[in-house]
């Protein structure tokens, strides 16, 4: 079983990126702004939005933090939003999902002007990833991509692992990771199947793939059953059983196979918010030349 390094990778890329945001600094006095927003006191939710906090302060991006309480109207909610739209030291705007039973998420990501979507779930941005031939025409056009999604793409990239002509398969259909994703991995001209909860015969699809992504919230699912020798394995899932984190994959019971796979913790995750960081980044220099 051969690890893809996310925490390395990860570390590598922030390297450049506050070498470049420092430049930025020098150059100009400026550097990117991200505004993270978090409605309610989830533990979950809190611990992800410090963790992103956290990252821009090692890069040197500004964090601009707005924590609301679990009651705030969903007309609250966008108003902030739209103030945020109009200020122009913010670059990006997050706001941490789930949103309380409440509000709609929906309408609420919907007002996020589209040039500071960092997440990239602004219908918008959506239209044009979905609208994109290949993964040049989405990278010169700066589209703003979901940040699971991208990083995946960049750890395979980064990795040299071929995608082109590769059968991939990708469990989880969500809007976050699983749809964007296989846009991404058909930009990159592999052959997608994909599978979800209602699929039938899942074992048998995921033996025929080169490259198997599963986002399914389900610690340890994916087993020796559902695998070959010589499979790239990219494993979504973070999930907590007794203080421990693992994710959707049994890796005990295929570290002895022929793989290449992700390890959770250590994987996906230090890659997402890595892509926040880049997200943020490519959103100060657009919103930089159109000022």
């Amino acid at each position: 079983m051969e690890l893809i390094d996310g925490t390395r990778i990860s570390n590598n890329k922030r390297t450049r990126l506050k070498e470049k945001i420092d430049k930025i600094r020098l150059e100009t006095g400026k550097v990117p702004g991200l505004a993270t927003i978090l409605v309610g006191n989830d533990h979950a939710s809190q611990i992800y939005i410090n963790s992103k906090i956290k990252a821009c302060k090692d890069v040197g991006i500004k964090s601009f933090h707005y924590n609301l309480d679990l009651n705030t109207s969903q007309a609250n909610i966008i108003n902030l939003i739209k103030n945020l739209n109009k200020d122009s030291s913010i670059d990006g705007i997050l706001l941490q999902l789930p949103l309380p039973y409440n509000q709609n998420a929906r309408n609420c990501i919907n007002a996020i002007n589209p040039l500071k979507d960092v997440d990239g779930l602004n219908p918008f941005n959506v239209g044009l990833l979905n609208i994109s031939k290949n993964w040049d025409e989405i990278v010169k056009n700066n589209i703003f991509v979901p940040c699971t999604p991208l990083g995946i793409m960049n750890l395979l990239h980064l990795s040299n692992i071929i995608i082109n002509g590769k059968t991939t398969i990708v469990i989880g259909r969500s809007n976050l990771v699983g749809k964007p994703l296989s846009t991404l991995l058909l930009a990159n001209n592999a052959t997608v199947i994909m599978a979800h909860s209602k699929t039938k015969n899942l074992q048998k699809l995921c033996k025929i793939a080169d490259i198997i992504v599963i986002a399914v919230g389900k610690p340890k699912f994916l087993d020796k059953n559902f695998i070959n020798d010589g499979v790239v394995i990219i494993d979504v899932g973070i999930n907590r059983i007794t203080n421990k984190i693992c994710g959707d994959v049994n890796i005990d019971l295929i570290k002895d196979m022929k793989i290449t796979i992700t390890p959770v913790p250590g994987g996906v995750g230090p890659m997402t918010i890595t892509m926040l960081l880049e997200n943020t980044l490519k959103a100060f220099n657009i919103n930089r030349t159109k000022k």
